[in-house]
């Protein structure tokens, strides 16, 4: 494979390639022969059948139409219909994007209407769609992605000549190791870094957002980490105790790719955004600036579901739904000429949401599973979700009732989704009185996202924003987008907030909690993991009357009376049961199971369980502990 861009070349008829470049794992052949750009397809099939690699054919941009003509010409063949909010080119890469709210009538049938593009402009058209409500991180993402063409070319191809170079496992010993450099026994700071021979890769790499100083952060000062030896990094969701350092591996240098689907990309970008504002609300030097998250979009690659790619000479990965928020992923290592598999969840949910699918549990083959423990302990089977959600109703109809307030801390992103749903689908069937729901915070941004990846959502969710039904911009939702909106939602008749963090530190949901805590008829429902000694635990277990708030760096002391529930049954992550149901029915049947991403009695409570009825081996590594897998 050392030459596999020569070999193209001499499958293809002699004078019809002009250049053959990577694009990471992907080849592309730009030809200057317009007959052949519109004829070759068959061609470059029988090279893709000889080679088994994804090959693309292009026209080169010396016979592209010009950009007027091109925007004139697409608008003229797309129908008025399609609503396209934006035409971008890639002249690098002879490619245009054209975003519509409705990309199915601007591909046509069978991909007619793009065929027709391509072959009067040369352009290889490429549609997405447009989110129903308007996004800034996703405009600027795109942006990012678009305004540097050449070096995204470059950096591109520099990731296929790793990828393609020679490598032979009759040469070398073979062996496969896995490296716990945070999210052993504890929740936060997920860090993996996998090892062969030949790759170095990191899995995640997030942030303990309830931990102060060093335990914040994995152990990237570990002797066996080295950036400049790391060929890639592996998100698999936005969650910042899984993405929260990402953008600073870049200011510290590193230049490789960062592999996550379309969604986790702009929602980790939102949240890195939000992490270095919170660092400046409390006075503090954010870990990473603004263009080191840039730097991460420029380097990321993303991958859809069920999408197979090769990211260094030995490994290659597909990412698999995992139920747990947007676009969130379990990760599957297909190691070496079949030497080993292995499955990193990440965070699952093995149950169906309103917003999701249930984590994917077939795979073609799995060795190792590395498995999540969040919720594993035997005292962690929650409520069934029908029953958790008629507790809230029930909870938001006693509060409305009395003239309160009720207040929703939410995760930006899962469980707002879940329960703004929730709350559309109560008032428009009359289960509860139709009063304002005030979103706060980034999760306005995140539902724009949400609506711009339908096809990461449930199935229902899916149907609903196709056939214009979006529950997402239903006219009870209201965004909070100023301090003055604020106060006036707080000086306000009855209404339900729903307003980051969902772990009570920091953001919007404090300030109204400061609020909100001294009278009896508002309202605080809880639904979220709440690390320990956090002041949600303590709420949750009725260890304080008051709580100490920062108010322009002076401490209040504020009476706690509001109505007070806790629900854990909206959780993203899988219960205990839902834990045991995954492993069970998982296909094939794993030989070892390695227990992370949980406080150290759920996760040793869970290997206990697993080794006894599964009959399997199971480990749970400390940090700094690495496990040979093969």
């Amino acid at each position: 494979m050392a030459d596999i861009l020569g070999t193209i070349k001499e499958q293809l008829p002699r004078g019809t390639v002009k250049d053959t470049i990577f694009e990471g794992a992907n080849i592309v052949v730009y030809t200057t022969d317009v007959s052949f750009f519109k004829s070759g397809e068959s061609n470059i099939k029988e090279v893709v059948n000889s080679i088994k690699k994804r090959v693309e054919l292009r026209a080169d941009k010396s016979i592209l139409m010009d950009k007027e003509h091109t925007e004139k010409k697409i608008r003229e063949i797309l129908p008025e219909e399609a609503d396209i909010t934006q035409i971008i080119f890639d002249p690098q890469r002879s490619t245009v994007v054209i975003e519509a709210k409705k990309p199915g009538l601007a591909i046509g049938r069978d991909g007619s209407l793009l065929k027709e593009v391509k072959n009067i402009t040369m352009w290889t058209p490429k549609v997405q769609r447009s989110s129903a409500i308007k996004s800034k991180i996703t405009d600027k993402i795109r942006e990012v992605l678009y305004m540097d063409n050449n070096y995204r070319k470059k950096f591109l191809n520099s990731i296929g000549e790793k990828i393609y170079r020679e490598w032979s496992p009759d040469k070398i010993e073979e062996w496969v190791r896995v490296t716990a450099l945070g999210g052993g026994r504890q929740v936060g700071r997920s860090c993996f870094l996998l090892q062969t021979p030949n790759s170095r890769v990191l899995i995640d790499c997030g942030v303990d957002v309830s931990s102060n100083g060093r335990d914040q952060f994995p152990y990237l000062d570990a002797p066996e980490v080295d950036l400049s030896s790391i060929d890639a990094v592996i998100l698999s969701h936005a969650h910042l105790d899984h993405s929260g350092l990402i953008p600073y591996l870049y200011k510290m240098g590193y230049k490789g790719p960062v592999y996550m689907t379309p969604p986790t990309r702009d929602i980790a970008s939102l949240l890195a955004l939000d992490f270095i504002g919170v660092a400046y609300k409390q006075a503090a030097q954010p870990l990473f600036k603004s263009r080191d998250i840039r730097e991460m979009v420029k380097h990321s690659i993303t991958l859809n579901y069920n999408e197979v790619t090769d990211i260094t000479p030995d490994i290659r990965i597909t990412m698999y739904n995992a139920g747990h928020t947007l676009g969130s992923a379990m990760i599957h290592f297909n190691i070496g000429n079949g030497l080993h598999n292995y499955l990193y969840s990440g965070d699952i949910k093995f149950g169906k949401s309103r917003t999701l699918e249930p984590a994917a549990n077939f795979f073609p083959r799995l060795e190792t599973l590395q498995l999540e423990s969040t919720y594993g302990g035997k005292d962690c089977n929650y409520l069934p979700k029908k029953v958790s959600e008629d507790q809230l109703i029930e909870f938001v109809n006693e509060i409305i009732k009395d003239g309160g307030k009720v207040l929703l801390p939410e995760l930006g992103t899962g469980h707002a989704q879940d329960k703004m749903l929730l709350l559309e689908e109560s008032m428009r069937l009359g289960k509860i009185p139709k009063v304002p729901v005030y979103i706060d915070g980034m999760i306005w941004d995140i539902n724009g996202v949400h609506t711009a990846y339908p096809d990461f959502l449930s199935n229902s969710i899916r149907s609903a924003i196709f056939s214009d039904n979006n529950p997402f911009i239903s006219e009870i939702f209201k965004r909070v987008g100023s301090p003055a909106e604020r106060k006036k939602v707080i000086e306000g008749g009855p209404c339900i907030i729903i307003a980051t963090s969902g772990m009570l530190i920091g953001g919007a949901s404090v300030e109204y909690l400061r609020n909100f805590a001294d009278n009896a008829h508002n309202g605080l429902c809880l639904s979220c993991y709440q690390p320990p000694g956090g002041l949600g635990r303590q709420l949750q277990d009725g260890k304080i009357k008051e709580a100490k708030f920062n108010v322009d760096g002076k401490e209040e002391l504020v009476p706690i009376k509001l109505k007070f529930l806790s629900i854990d049954g909206f959780s993203g992550h899988s219960s205990r049961n839902e834990l045991m149901a995954f492993v069970s029915n998982i296909n094939p049947k794993p030989r070892r199971i390695i227990i992370n991403h949980g406080e150290q009695s759920r996760s040793i409570d869970l290997a206990s369980s697993l080794h006894k009825s599964q009959r399997v081996e199971t480990i749970v590594p400390r940090n700094l502990e690495a496990i040979r897998l093969r």
